[in-house]
């Protein structure tokens, strides 16, 4: 419509379209290039593959990541090509680059945890991960026979990754030998990524610090290194007596660093972050040889770009957004500080001194600290759901003893280590994050986490977007970012996200009624990765366990072999349950429970009646879904039936249905007399479609080997 226009509104147009068809081209082709196979549904069987990493845990067991030759008893029609698999074995663990076999749990990657969380299956299928899972027991090492590789080719590619992968766990072990302890997990992280040897606790008190921006490798990391580096370089090629007249001895200290950084991205994992840090630092000292500003808008620009080119599914991440953030901020309010009026006069002064620089250090320190914190705050809250209340006081407890001991003689340690020579550098490094560690410690004592829950899309979206205007912006036009945040906290404080009564996780093993900020579930203990999710996310105080009633456990009715038939789920010969005891049981189940909280008869069935008067029941035993269905109004069960309906009109979430719908939230409508409307239910699933790739996998029958469109 506007192509003969010759208003800006042409321009306008045609910016947007071109933004647009940028993203669809770059998104489309990542995923057609990534394409990979995600499992369908859980399995046990024999994996055969090679071993391509490994990572020690803070248990000391070992999880591999394996690109798979082959299954077998039974073997798969959509094997996955690589897995990570977790040996609970202590014992010798299998070389990278060597053949492993073993029995094996696969499961496909979760899907979110309540509707509009994380992902984990978009983040697999983007990093090439088709399955997770466990050994059962040791895993044997096999030969690397030419029917291990078979499927794939060995490029030298793939060689490369495995030396990479080999140097990396060497770093890693050194590390941790020399240090030990948690001091000597987070060490090996700082230069390696590799974080599972650290402990939960301390990685929860490293949270609940503000402090675990420290353990991805990011810009404070890849700056401290090449700034140290870059310093103490040019400061030893000054010392040469004539050098310095000859030389540019700062280029060639900066190309030094050059060298440095691209060895540190090579084993520290490649993280978004670290690579974001790689490249502008790399912009930054190739900007030294050229004489030109290395701080600057631009190199944040360029990063993004380049980084949006080879994985533009990285900017719907936490990494991606809150790396971006900070740095854009910080490098913003660089700009204004080196812009503010009476610079030249405070910088022509003659005075500094030790106590100045020093004061000078610290106020930069807690600016910067104050800068990042505030530029992240959003990005936190929207994917964790949580805040750390006294974050800018750890880091400015803690970022000395970073800048100072744990990052320059951690760089020292790593030039040193090809020599021998490391071990001291190494105590100097584990005994600041020994500081560290209490620091986190006591800063998490203080009980300062802020649990934020969901926040709403549109305040989100408004604050993000006006701290991105208040950093571009130069003149007084910055406020308007002001305003919009404005804007967007008063619209996350209006639209207080309610929370919904029931919620059901994907598996339909673990069911949870909500009421008055505590939830009641139908587990004495909740798996932590779906429940803890669930607390943050709804902001919830408590968990009401449920109750055992095992006086109402029902026994098996002796029937003759001939008369048993076909179950619900399939499963044959099984001996049919008493009906009457079975209801008498459930009405009893749901009468003498205190409303709002389940009773369950262990291993067949539990119950429990919401606050809209709703009787739920949750079922182990395929044989009570027929009762269950008369009883209750909602029944929740992990069997996989091949019916998909109560025949009374009781809503059936089956794992066969969740599977389709993901994780399922329950809110009560309430009646609406004056339209005639009676009360009822809302219901909300985590999936809306499954045509994506990252989901296409939950409508894959592997009984014909086809895709069943929903």
């Amino acid at each position: 419509m506007l192509r003969h226009s010759a208003t800006v509104w042409r321009i306008v147009a045609l910016l947007a379209t071109l933004f647009l068809a940028g993203m669809v081209v770059l998104a489309a082709g990542e995923t057609a290039r990534k394409d990979t196979v995600l499992l369908d549904t859980p399995v046990t069987t024999v994996v055969r593959g090679t071993v391509i990493a490994r990572e020690t845990t803070d248990r000391g067991y070992w999880r591999y990541t394996v690109n798979v030759a082959q299954t077998s008893n039974p073997a798969l029609k959509r094997a996955p090509a690589t897995v990570t698999l977790l040996s609970r074995s202590r014992a010798i663990p299998v070389e990278i680059g060597g053949g492993i076999e073993g029995k094996a749990r696969l499961s496909p990657p979760s899907g979110p945890a309540l509707p509009g969380l994380n992902d984990f299956a978009f983040d697999s299928y983007f990093k090439g991960i088709g399955a997770v899972g466990y050994f059962y027991g040791k895993p044997a090492a096999v030969a690397t026979a030419p029917e291990i590789t078979r499927g794939r080719t060995i490029t030298s590619g793939v060689r490369v990754q495995e030396t990479i992968a080999r140097m990396r766990e060497t770093v890693g072990v050194r590390i941790r030998s020399t240090i030990g302890g948690d001091a000597g997990a987070i060490a090996a992280a700082l230069v390696t990524a590799e974080e599972r040897a650290i402990s939960r606790p301390t990685i929860e008190a490293l949270r609940e610090a503000g402090l675990a921006h420290v353990l991805a490798i990011s810009g404070l990391n890849m700056v401290l290194a090449a700034g140290t580096f870059l310093i103490g370089a040019r400061t030893l090629l000054s010392l040469i007596p004539g050098l310095a007249h000859r030389f540019p001895i700062k280029k060639l200290a900066a190309a030094g660093a050059l060298i440095m950084v691209f060895l540190y991205i090579l084993i520290s994992g490649g993280a978004v972050s670290a690579v974001r840090s790689w490249i502008m630092i790399s912009i930054m000292l190739v900007a030294v040889f050229f004489d030109r500003p290395s701080i600057s808008l631009r190199n944040v620009a360029l990063s993004a770009l380049i980084i949006l080119m080879i994985t533009p599914s990285a900017v719907t991440g936490p990494g991606f957004q809150m790396s971006f953030a900070a740095t854009l901020a910080l490098v913003a309010g660089y700009g204004h500080w080196r812009e503010r009026p009476g610079r030249e006069m405070v910088s022509g002064s003659h005075t500094a001194g030790p106590l100045k620089a020093a004061g000078g250090f610290f106020a930069g320190l807690l600016l910067s600290s104050f800068i990042g914190g505030l530029s992240t705050m959003i990005y936190s809250a929207g994917h964790f759901h949580r805040l750390a209340a006294y974050g800018l006081v750890g880091n400015i407890l803690a970022m000395p003893v970073i800048s100072i001991l744990v990052m320059p003689f951690a760089l020292l340690a790593m030039l040193l280590m090809p020599f021998g020579l490391d071990r001291y550098p190494l105590l100097v490094m584990g005994q600041g994050l020994d500081w560290m560690i209490s620091i986190a410690n006591m800063v998490s004592s203080w009980g300062g986490e802020v649990t934020t829950g969901r926040v709403p899309d549109s305040a989100f979206m408004l604050i993000a977007a006006g701290g991105i205007l208040a950093c571009l912006l130069r003149t007084w036009l910055a406020l308007s970012g002001i305003v919009v945040i404005a804007a967007g906290l008063l619209t996350g404080w209006a639209s207080t996200a309610a929370r919904p009564d029931l919620v059901i996780a994907e598996d339909g093993r673990l069911v949870a009624v909500i009421e008055q900020g505590e939830a009641a579930s139908n587990r004495t203990k909740p798996p932590d990765f779906v429940f803890s999710q669930w607390q943050r996310a709804l902001r919830l105080d408590g968990h009401q366990k449920p109750q055992q009633r095992a006086d109402l456990t029902l026994k098996d009715v002796d029937t003759p072999l001939s008369e048993k038939g076909e179950t619900g789920d399939g499963r044959k010969n099984r001996p049919p349950i008493d009906k009457d005891a079975a209801r008498s049981a459930i009405r009893r189940l749901l009468a003498e429970t205190a409303p709002g909280r389940f009773a369950c008869v262990p291993k067949q069935w539990c119950a429990a009646t919401a606050r809209p008067g709703w009787r739920i029941v949750t079922v182990e035993d395929a044989r009570f879904i027929g009762i269950a269905c008369e009883e209750a109004d909602v029944v929740v069960t992990p069997i996989m039936l091949r019916f998909r309906s109560c025949r009374s009109g009781a809503m059936l979430l089956s794992g066969q249905s969740l599977r389709r719908t993901g994780a399922v939230e329950i809110f009560a409508v309430p009646a609406d007399h004056s339209a005639g409307q009676k009360s009822g239910m809302r219901v909300v699933t985590a999936l809306d479609q499954l045509q994506r790739p990252w989901v296409r996998h939950r409508t894959f029958d592997w009984r014909t080997g086809q895709f069943d469109d929903p």
